[in-house]
């Protein structure tokens, strides 16, 4: 299973929880919520390096948004995307074009039992964790990439008699752009980038809720494949288990399971020249060998078990660990999920899971409901990389750490804390992500193999309107990389931005921010820049 799908089978009702221990979510809305708006931005922004010569670089932005929200008995979806273009009055820049968003959508079909979901999203990932870590994408940045990934697919909850009988199917496609790392450490040689491909996710599940039985029971099955273009990389498993739940008390609950899975993850070999190196196209990616044998990356299949707790004590919290046995090793998974008032929530996720670049940004999505926050940085208009709701919360850093192109091993945590009261809205998120590499050792990526690269992160916002006209928010980050690679220094990364929004008349409104960012790594020169930014924005 992936790394959102066992939480999912949780809340589908596949994994059980006594009667009265149902985690109750707010009654569906009667009334018909849709709030649309489009809007047209210009900005100017003035870009300082501060320790490279103190250049300046200014340049003009026009972008076209919309914000939707949607809530109705029938469909909830909501979407923040935005459009850029960028125009530099330097000669040796040209201009440039930026895509962002982020969306999430469901529409019953037949109410209560078949729906339809979606999401995608749109945004920027750092390629190679050795090289440099721009924050402030502006100029001939090197690097930096941009990302575009989106599924879609049915889901089934209904009752047949006292049993819950869930299923689920998703389609998704991702795609990462070519571009330039940059430079890297001395004796360093660039990553394998990843191109696209092509992701399939089905899972089904039976059982009862412990009514009738003194415990509850499932059986679920699933598969999982992404067939990636690069190197013909393919990742496929699938898995069958049973699962019981064991009230001890009206409130916590023993849970277990166990079953049977098999993934395998295989690619071809690259194109050799007569030296019998790999040749890479002009886009820096390993050229395929067509005419290779599939080769065996991982195969991994057996007996997998889990055992933990779950605790419930009201339908504002929810609590579950488990340990067990997966992967060849002992597998850590929870999740808290804690919501005091309807100004707080707080949402933490231990996972572990072996995947594909392309299929881990879609659980990430997945899991992620339709109702969200999602904030911008004001002087570059990119998603700040979390988006932020009252049931569940969504942190893409560990997807976006870089874009290498080979299946891997994540292991992690993150949580996200969102408080909003009395005009002031507050979040704060932080994670740790170990990414452990999975390729053949007969083939182009060998190098990769093994490699372990780990990312630790924080964010913090927090905003306040000011008046009924005005209002600020501040954005903190922190980032500390380390690829793994022998010889190649960790790179940190800092930041902080604000800006002071005001309306000047109905419809438009005015914006001010300033910025600072600046990565370190041993052995290269350090970068600091400051940022600037004035703008008008008019909402149709």
């Amino acid at each position: 299973m992936s790394k959102s799908k066992f939480m999912n089978l949780i809340r589908q009702g596949a994994v059980l929880v006594p009667l009265g221990m149902v985690a109750v979510q707010p009654a569906q809305a009667q009334s018909r919520n849709v709030e649309v708006t489009p809007y047209l931005e210009v900005q100017q922004v003035l870009v300082a390096d501060l320790k490279n010569g103190s250049e300046v670089l200014t340049y003009t932005t026009v972008a076209a948004g919309l914000e939707t929200s949607i809530q109705t008995r029938q469909a909830e979806a909501q979407v923040n995307v935005r459009y850029e273009r960028r125009f530099f009055y330097e000669d040796d820049i040209g201009d440039d074009d930026i895509l962002s968003g982020l969306a999430r959508g469901n529409v019953q079909v037949v109410p209560n039992v078949l729906a339809l979901e979606a999401g995608g999203i749109a945004t920027r990932s750092r390629i190679d964790l050795r090289g440099e870590s721009p924050t402030n994408t502006v100029g001939n940045i090197d690097n930096v990439t941009q990302v575009y990934s989106i599924y879609a697919g049915p889901s089934l909850s209904t009752n047949i008699g006292a049993l819950d009988v869930n299923a689920n199917y998703r389609v998704g496609y991702t795609k990462v752009e070519s571009e330039d790392t940059g430079i890297l450490p001395p004796g360093q040689l660039p990553i394998d980038i990843f191109d696209d491909s092509v992701s399939h996710s089905a899972s089904a599940s039976v059982g009862m809720q412990p009514r009738d039985l003194p415990f509850g029971w499932s059986v679920s099955a699933g598969y999982e494949r992404e067939d990636a273009g690069q190197l013909d990389q393919r990742f496929e498993g699938k898995y069958a288990r049973a699962d019981v739940t064991v009230p001890v008390t009206p409130t916590v609950a023993l849970v277990g399971g166990v079953g049977y899975e098999d993934i395998e993850i295989s690619e071809r070999d690259a194109l050799r020249d007569i030296n019998g190196d790999p040749v890479v196209d002009e886009d820096g990616r390993l050229v395929t060998d067509e005419a290779s044998p599939r080769l065996l990356s991982y195969d991994q299949d057996g007996l997998i078990w889990d055992a933990g707790v779950l605790w419930r004590p009201s339908r504002r919290t929810s609590l579950e660990a488990r340990i067990g046995r997966r992967y060849g090793s002992t597998t850590y998974a929870g999740s808290l999920g804690y919501q005091p008032n309807e100004n707080t929530s707080l949402n933490v996720s231990v996972y572990d899971t072996v995947s594909g670049f392309g299929n881990l940004l879609n659980d990430n999505l997945d899991s992620l409901g339709t109702s969200f926050t999602s904030n911008r940085n004001p002087l570059s208009g990119e998603l700040n990389g979390c988006a932020f709701g009252q049931t569940s919360s969504l942190c893409i850093n560990d997807a976006l750490q870089s874009a290498a192109s080979s299946s891997f091993r994540a292991r992690g945590v993150n949580a996200q804390l969102a408080y909003s009261y009395n005009g002031w809205n507050t979040s704060l998120a932080t994670g740790y992500s170990r990414r452990r590499f999975i390729a053949s050792q007969l083939g182009g990526l060998a190098n990769v193999d093994g490699l372990v690269d780990q990312n630790y992160y924080a964010n913090l916002s927090i905003g306040r309107q000011i008046d009924a006209r005005s209002s600020f928010d501040t954005n903190v980050y922190a980032n500390l990389l380390d690829s793994g690679f022998a010889g190649a220094p960790n790179v940190l990364a800092l930041g902080a931005n604000a800006a002071y929004y005001r309306q000047i008349i109905p419809g438009l409104n005015g914006t001010a921010a300033v910025g600072l960012d600046s990565f370190q790594q041993d052995g290269f020169d350090s970068e600091l820049t400051a940022s600037a930014l004035l703008g008008l924005q008019y909402e149709f």
